[in-house]
């Protein structure tokens, strides 16, 4: 059960930063365990509880990332990563789906939905439903921009693939797409109740992203 990270996580995630070497972390691997790993996949697990409850049409998959970075990939940095962070996804959708995710690092911690890596065709696919029923989408994303609470986030095209509107075009012409939320480290991210407020969160973006989600879905079908 999550009982909250701590001010000691977030010191370690500040001292992996300058000391990002494997005999620093071996030396201090029973605190990542301690204020990092334990906390983490307690949060992610609960929260995951609490998603199967809600939405229970979905069977929910969750993923947790691990400290570790992939060797062939270090393009100069250290061995470990200094966010870490946990997905879900519905089983059914693919481990490339869009998801919801949760991420923590020393400075604070993002929650969201998106693409984690998203292909030419999934964007696409995303399109080709908003032309299908722009009326729905416009107002789904006006809902969202109107909490005032998530950034939408995505490199933009140079050349855009259509004007559809003041509104739309904060999501249309984008090579990937998410909403997310920052925050700095503190507040709920300490407390026992926060997979509550995560699901919360996520539950505001859940038609934002069963749209998103269908789009995929569909391309794959078809």
């Amino acid at each position: 059960m999550f009982e909250g990270f701590t001010k000691e996580t977030s010191d370690f995630l500040w001292d992996l930063t300058f000391n990002n070497e494997r005999s620093w972390f071996l030396e201090h691997k029973a605190q990542f365990e301690s204020c990092l790993k334990k906390p983490l996949d307690a949060l992610a697990k609960d929260t995951q509880t609490l998603m199967d409850e809600k939405f229970s049409k979905y069977s929910w998959n969750v993923h947790i990332s691990r400290i570790y970075r992939d060797a062939r990939r270090l393009f100069g940095r250290g061995p470990y990563k200094e966010r870490m962070w946990f997905t879900l996804r519905p089983f059914e959708a693919g481990s490339e789906a869009p998801c919801l995710y949760f991420e923590i690092g020393a400075a604070g911690y993002r929650c969201g939905m998106g693409f984690h890596e998203a292909k030419s065709a999934d964007m696409a696919a995303f399109r080709k439903a908003v032309d299908a029923n722009p009326a729905q989408f416009e107002r789904l994303s006006q809902k969202l921009l109107k909490l005032n609470k998530y950034t939408v986030k995505g490199e933009e095209y140079k050349r855009i693939k259509g004007d559809k509107g003041e509104v739309i075009n904060k999501f249309y012409n984008r090579k990937w797409l998410s909403l997310e939320c920052s925050k700095d480290f503190g507040g709920d991210v300490l407390r026992p109740e926060f997979p509550k407020v995560l699901t919360e969160g996520f539950s505001q973006l859940m038609p934002f992203y069963e749209f998103v989600l269908k789009a995929y879905m569909s391309d794959r079908e078809s």
